[in-house]
């Protein structure tokens, strides 16, 4: 039996945040945090997976204090138990760090079959991770998965290309990061909410796991954070018929520079 280790990420909820029209500076003082939206489908494939692997799915995140609640969250949809690297340093952390802690978490946890990651974070969308932790723990990966099935010891994935799908086969242990349209992710029953409460969390700290010289400090600065605003020039075209309008918006768009 191996297990599936599904990495998630705990981010602010973008319902929640406020843009300051004059300054476009983006205020997350009463943004609440959720599990990323692209994560919930990862941690779904991941119970899927688990189940033909036949082993167990297992969730893991790297994050500051307020990712323990994400931690009941991510167990109430399958994982049979979390684990969850704690350091202040995740809420600035880039995808080199973040790679860097949660590869070094899944060699602590052990074997497993599978490394399933999001394509992105709900975030920042950098792509990075998930290839990353393939890299680091020296796995294939396969990314822009939309559909994916586990026979023995082999993967088999459809991956999302630009103009075209492609069939990939893989031997496992690899990492695959997965698309949101793998599948549906159900939102818990009050069952599965309370069974989530009473699963096992294991905390690592930084000096828990085994790191090299350098892995702890990220290789990118954000210069600056900014929102966007939309200004509408609220053009109203009420004259003449219908056809006379019709040409009035193409003329419009044409002198915009859209058509």
């Amino acid at each position: 039996m191996s297990n599936v280790i599904v990495c998630f990420k705990w981010v602010k909820a973008e319902d929640d945040l406020r843009i300051d029209p004059a300054t476009l500076a983006v205020d997350l003082s009463k943004a609440k945090g959720k599990i990323s939206d692209y994560d919930r489908n990862a941690i779904e494939a991941a119970r899927i997976a688990s189940e033909a692997a036949g082993g167990e799915a297992v969730a893991l995140t790297f994050g500051a204090g307020d990712a323990k609640t994400a931690l009941k969250d991510a167990l109430s949809r399958g994982p049979k138990q979390a684990y969850w690297v704690n350091d202040a340093s995740a809420e600035n952390a880039d995808g080199f760090v973040t790679a860097n802690m949660l590869a070094a978490a899944i060699r602590k946890i052990g074997s497993c079959s599978l490394v399933v990651c999001a394509e992105g974070a709900a975030d920042t969308y950098a792509h990075q991770v998930g290839p990353r932790i393939g890299a680091l723990l020296d796995l294939p990966v396969v990314s822009f998965v939309k559909e994916m099935k586990i026979e023995g010891n082999r993967l088999t994935a459809v991956r999302k290309l630009e103009d075209s799908l492609e069939e990939v086969e893989v031997e496992l242990p690899a990492v695959v990061t997965v698309l949101p349209e793998i599948n549906p992710a159900p939102i818990p029953g009050l069952k599965a909410v309370l069974d989530g409460g009473k699963k096992p969390v294991t905390e690592f700290k930084v000096q828990d796991l085994e790191l090299e010289d350098g892995d702890t400090e990220r290789k990118t600065e954000v210069v600056s954070f900014k929102g966007c605003s939309m200004s509408r020039k609220k053009v109203l075209i009420n004259e003449g018929d219908a056809k006379e309008k019709v040409n009035a918006l193409v003329a419009a768009l044409k002198k915009e520079g859209v058509l």
